[in-house]
């Protein structure tokens, strides 16, 4: 008899301990299995580059091509026979008065399609044969509120306005061949568009203006060998807020400058600030002036002083986020490595 009770107080435990192990895996893996699906025809896991355009359509770059998500529909938009097969490697929609288009950088060059974006847009191609623009292997496009277009190139950088192509005199501060040193990362423009941040893997963050005679000009770069508070010299992720205070997400950190004296002003936010990991590969901010940091371990909040981290067992497909656009209605949109995760009212939508 104490035999049979033993045994049936080892099978009791046993039970126990399934179950709990159940209730675990059910906590974390739960939110994946809710996910959505973006639904036939798309395959892409990896969300790289995003924007959004004047209708409030979400834009991605995925290893797959470009995707969009208007609300209720995902779709895939490879069709177009001269986007067809090109290697894109950015995006970015003009919301500009004379924009109304999707600009696409690609190692062919850069690409403005017209709107409405279908299989028919009618499409213009920039390169060095047929344009001013330095180097045929677009990296990187980004356009400014007031219609500055800045490209980065394997030559340099270029910007176009007005149907016309500024004139580089910054080639005493960076050589045309800068890049291949440093490689670029990531673009921003100030508010007014007339100064580019650009983000370098080992050389900190480079400056390009506009001058007073429709030239570009370099000013010194943000770098720590400067000397200057910024945790690293490899930049994953720059964003000007609103009120020009300038985030440089990095692989240490995120270092942030208020004011225009290149030597001060400086801050540094990190995991022991509150950040949910030092890798941040995306910045961006909501109307109300919440910041998001996209890290390799998850999504981090900064409303005023007060942090709050959201990652996979909160609802997000994936930690690693490596871009985030915020649309017009303050919905977050987070590009994975595993899909898309949206953050609207405080509740996680997540797609794959």
């Amino acid at each position: 008899m104490a035999n049979y009770k033993l045994k049936l107080q080892k099978s009791t435990h046993r039970k126990i301990q399934q179950l709990a192990l159940f209730i675990i895996l059910l906590i974390f893996i739960n939110p994946i299995l809710n996910a959505q699906s973006f639904g036939e025809g798309i395959t892409a896991k990896k969300f790289y580059s995003s924007t959004v355009d004047d209708n409030n359509v979400v834009w991605f770059l995925t290893e797959t091509g470009i995707v969009s998500f208007d609300g209720e529909k995902w779709s895939v938009h490879n069709n177009n026979s001269n986007i067809e097969g090109k290697e894109i490697k950015d995006l970015e929609y003009d919301l500009t008065e004379n924009g109304n288009g999707l600009w696409i950088a690609s190692s062919d060059g850069a690409m403005l399609v017209q709107s409405p974006i279908n299989t028919n847009s009618e499409t213009k191609s920039f390169s060095p044969d047929n344009s001013e623009i330095v180097g045929k292997d677009v990296l990187g496009v980004t356009v400014s509120k007031k219609g500055m277009r800045w490209f980065a190139t394997d030559k340099g950088i270029s910007a176009y306005k007005d149907d016309k192509w500024f004139e580089n005199k910054y080639m005493d501060l960076y050589p045309d061949d800068i890049f291949q040193y440093f490689p670029y990362s990531t673009l921003a423009t100030s508010n007014n568009g007339d100064t580019l941040y650009v983000g370098t893997l080992g050389g900190g963050v480079m400056r390009y203006y506009k001058d007073d005679v429709d030239a570009i000009s370099g000013a010194s770069e943000y770098a720590v060998w400067g000397p200057i508070l910024i945790p690293s010299d490899s930049i994953f992720s720059v964003y000007i807020s609103p009120d020009g205070t300038q985030w440089m997400g990095t692989d240490m950190g995120v270092g942030k400058h208020s004011g225009f004296n290149t030597l001060e002003g400086w801050k540094i936010l990190d995991t022991t600030t509150g950040l949910a990991h030092d890798k941040v590969q995306a910045i961006n901010s909501d109307s109300k002036g919440k910041m998001y940091f996209g890290t390799k371990g998850g999504l981090s909040i900064l409303d005023g002083e007060n942090w709050t981290t959201l990652k996979v067992e909160d609802g997000l497909v994936s930690n690693n986020i490596l871009t985030i656009a915020i649309d017009n209605n303050d919905v977050v949109w987070l590009g994975t490595d595993n899909g898309v995760s949206c953050l609207k009212d405080g509740e996680i939508t997540s797609y794959k």
